[in-house]
């Protein structure tokens, strides 16, 4: 069975989100954007546990799904062109900050479990270290060997994925905080690292530009701090709907299809720069000043770019980058944007959206697969020609840096869209 799976979320528990980031709103965005399996995020908090608890039940997969009566309330706001049960796989994301050679490290990792008795084991061991109920997120002062030693002897079938793993401020392999190697960071146990999390400024063919990866799969997701940002990364399996099964996929990549893409220059630490002083910096640019600001002098934030450059021992990508289809997309909200000249997040763009999903079916699938003819018919001839340049990635790129996202257009500025209506 061919399915999206978006596993790196968060929940309301954590800092910076959505309240509405529940498990209703959950599902029924899932519905919208064509995910079928979901992760929790956010296992380590007692708060969003019992939430869980109280909301989901067992499938007997190792996955979850709402109760009934909450499944027909979503059901009921869900355009019938989009329903479907969506599931839930038992995720979280945990910050690891240590020193660790000299050096202060802060590193994400995402983790899963095949059920909530578990997770709640992990929690037991993980309160002790520190204070689980300050966020979704939780801040561990733990070592990220420790980390995921104590994760393996809690749960053999647990799952450890280092997340975002270009990320300046937050990675394993982070410019401020990271390593240079998956080994200086876990030691013995690199062994049990299966899978990275590319991040959305970072995306296949530069991660295969570093051949220490080679063996490692790839996976994308949301990171989502608000259900409509669900889907902007995703993952493509090709399994049986089992926590088992998605697990085994994720570890020796047979039932792993590919990946949904941000294009990675509208993530917002793709290139080198000082967002305060205006100033954006490609690579070699950064190198001829030092990796100083030249406007006031303090050190740059050095992107996801520079670093992968700094580490790669080829410029182009290696095998396997085409083992796995990767689609880089834009969201639809932001394609009715451009085309609407306003806000994503205006009534006018929402009101578009909703009746394209209601005449053509989830978002992911409009994206991707639906045929141009049928967007053409639904939506006209210009949003028919935005999701073909898409398809065909031809795009303008305006790169983001030091925490400022970049900008996709499919179109760029002062386009002539007169031929179109005539």
């Amino acid at each position: 069975m061919k399915f999206l799976a978006d596993l790196h979320i968060h929940s309301h528990f954590s800092r910076a989100t959505s309240k509405i980031l529940d498990p209703e709103h959950l599902a029924l965005w899932a519905q919208k954007k064509g995910i079928k399996v979901i992760g929790t995020g956010d296992l380590t908090h007692p708060g969003w546990i019992a939430e869980l608890k109280d909301k989901l039940i067992e499938t007997g997969s190792g996955l979850y799904r709402l109760r009934p009566d909450l499944q027909k309330i979503v059901d009921s706001q869900a355009p019938p062109s989009c329903r479907g049960t969506a599931l839930f796989m038992l995720t979280g994301e945990i910050s690891c900050i240590y020193k660790k050679n000299d050096k202060i490290r802060k590193v994400h990792h995402l983790v899963f479990m095949p059920d909530i008795v578990s997770a709640l084991k992990l929690n037991d061991r993980l309160s002790r270290i520190g204070n689980l109920l300050s966020d979704g997120r939780p801040i561990l002062g733990l070592d990220s060997k420790n980390l995921l030693e104590t994760i393996l002897e809690t749960e053999e079938t647990a799952f450890f994925v280092p997340a975002h793993i270009w990320t300046p401020w937050f990675s394993v392999f982070g410019s401020k905080s990271g390593f240079d190697t998956l080994e200086e960071c876990f030691e013995d146990l690199t062994c049990h690292i299966h899978a990275l999390e590319t991040g959305l400024s970072s995306d296949p063919p530069m991660n295969r530009r570093i051949s220490a990866l080679d063996n490692y799969l790839l996976v994308s997701n949301s990171d989502a701090h608000s259900p409509a940002k669900l889907g902007r990364e995703a993952n493509i399996f090709e399994t049986g709907l089992e926590y088992s099964r998605m697990i085994q996929a994720m570890t020796d990549g047979h039932g792993f299809s590919g990946t949904i893409e941000f294009y990675p220059e509208e993530g917002k630490y793709h290139l080198d720069g000082h967002r305060k002083c205006g100033v954006m910096l490609q690579p070699e640019e950064t190198g001829k000043c030092n990796g100083i600001c030249p406007v006031c002098g303090k050190p740059l934030t050095i992107g996801v770019l520079h670093r992968v450059d700094d580490l790669s021992d080829n410029k182009v990508p290696r095998s396997p980058e085409l083992s796995r289809d990767f689609f880089n997309l834009i969201p639809l909200t932001e394609i009715l944007s451009e085309l609407l000249k306003c806000g994503p997040a205006t009534k006018k763009v929402a009101t578009l959206y909703e009746s394209l999903l209601s005449k053509l079916g989830p978002e992911l699938q409009i994206l991707m697969d639906i045929p141009l003819s049928d967007i053409g018919e639904a939506g006209g001839p210009v949003l028919k020609e935005a999701i073909n340049r898409l398809r065909m990635n031809r795009v303008v790129c305006e790169e983001g840096y030091d925490g400022l996202y970049g900008k996709i257009s499919l179109f760029g500025a002062g386009f002539n869209f007169d031929h179109f209506s005539k």
